[in-house]
């Protein structure tokens, strides 16, 4: 999936590093965009779709 994005969206700074060390030959010229949200929610908690819906508005 990476391949054919051409932006990347991650929650933390430690994502970023692990997208890097994983997969450094498919994210070349990439736009990695950390969220800067810390990733202790859990699946479809309604406070995380708020901050993320506010945190993506510019890039939907």
């Amino acid at each position: 999936m990476i391949a054919w994005a051409h932006v990347i969206f991650v929650m933390e700074r430690k994502h970023r590093q692990i997208l890097k060390q994983l997969f450094p030959e498919d994210i070349i010229g990439k736009h990695l965009v950390v969220l800067d949200i810390e990733d202790n929610y859990q699946f479809n908690d309604p406070e995380l779709i708020d901050i993320l819906k506010a945190s993506l508005q510019n890039y939907l």
